[in-house]
């Protein structure tokens, strides 16, 4: 089995935003017991940020918010992040890790997804454990949205990986916010996603995390149409990877993978892809698209932002919902031209948009 595994930045640091030693060297020891027991390991680790803070004077209390000093924090704390893994790794001999950083963009173009593919592939055959952090340095926005569990959850459908673990400081999802309801409890399993599951998710919970609940049930959902189990869980829980793995009752949150399973292209473009515009359609185009119709010109009601060809863009149905999503074939100044008389596209844009291979509907 390919596993990956995120931790989070509150998982492996304290309050001041210092590293903790024994939490990195516990995450080691488990991901060493996985590998004992015949499986390839991925890690996917925050804390690169909240290590440098300190080693340069800041406080995680008091985080720095524009994006130049979060970038030149990051810069200290990746190469503290990583000598502290290696030293753990050392500790309990014959593992080797390698660095990998990656940002969201690395995901959008596709050349550049599938060598992460080979490299981390390549990785594997060699016995190593890739440890791979959002390049913070280069991430710009990015850096502050927890983007790391949307990038493990590519990287699960990257590899092929059967299991997807999301360590928290967190027991899993939860029936309410704790910190307001004593009477919270914990959803074991998750086999469909809808607006009441997502609304239980809640921001960062520290002040040393950019993620939350939020992005890793978003993660969830990548891996879920990916045909990868999740498993969200306390990383201090012990023998949490195992039990994971194991699909242990109470581990955590289960998210099984879904009944529909999408193509790794189609999962690329849903959640990989930027998207430069938006599409407004009409009642007869939303029912094409889910009737596994290509999108044609003249369904479309209005043109948002401004896209090329093979670019991404949301689909938008006549009552304002998210429809569906792809890369389209006309560009958005192409698209908008009109005949002479102002009725409707131009006989040249009345084809397809969005081919039916190039689009996920939601």
């Amino acid at each position: 089995m390919i596993l990956v595994v995120k931790v989070g930045t509150s998982s492996i640091t304290d309050d001041d935003g210092r590293l903790d030693r024994e939490a990195i060297a516990k995450v080691c020891r488990e991901l060493a017991a996985a590998r004992a027991a015949g499986h390839q390991v991925v890690l996917v680790s925050s804390g690169a940020i909240a290590a440098g803070l300190p080693e340069l004077g800041l406080s995680a209390r008091h985080r720095p918010k524009d994006a130049r000093t979060l970038q030149a924090v990051s810069a200290v704390g990746q190469a503290r992040l990583m000598a502290t893994y290696n030293e753990c790794f050392d500790d309990i001999g014959g593992i080797v890790s390698g660095q990998v950083l990656l940002t969201a963009d690395d995901f959008h173009n596709r050349s550049t997804y599938v060598q992460a593919r080979e490299t981390l592939t390549r990785l594997l055959e060699l016995g190593a454990i890739p440890i791979i952090n959002e390049n913070d340095t280069l991430a710009d926005d990015e850096i502050r949205y927890g983007d790391n569990d949307r990038i493990a959850a590519l990287v699960a459908q990257l590899l092929g990986a059967e299991l997807l673990v999301l360590l928290t400081d967190a027991p899993g999802l939860l029936t309410a916010d704790p910190r307001i309801d004593a009477g919270a409890s914990l959803i074991h399993d998750v086999l469909e996603f809808d607006h009441d599951l997502e609304a239980l998710a809640g921001g960062s919970g520290t002040n040393r995390g950019s993620g939350g609940m939020a992005t890793k049930l978003g993660a969830a959902k990548i891996a879920s149409w990916s045909g990868v189990r999740t498993v969200i869980a306390r990383a201090a829980r012990p023998q949490v990877v195992a039990d994971a793995i194991a699909a242990v009752d109470g581990v955590g949150t289960i998210v099984w993978p879904a009944d529909r399973r999408l193509p790794a292209r189609k999962v690329w473009i849903a959640f990989a892809v930027a998207s430069n515009g938006r599409l407004h359609i009409d009642a007869g185009a939303v029912r094409a698209l889910r009737a596994d119709k290509s999108l044609l010109a003249p369904g479309i009601t209005a043109i948002e932002g401004e896209f090329s060809k093979h670019d991404g863009v949301e689909v938008f149905g006549p009552d304002g919902e998210l429809v569906a999503k792809g890369t389209v074939r006309v560009g958005s100044a192409r698209l908008g031209e009109r005949d002479r008389t102002g009725q409707g596209a131009a006989p040249h844009s009345r084809g397809v948009v969005i081919h039916k291979d190039d689009l996920v509907v939601f």
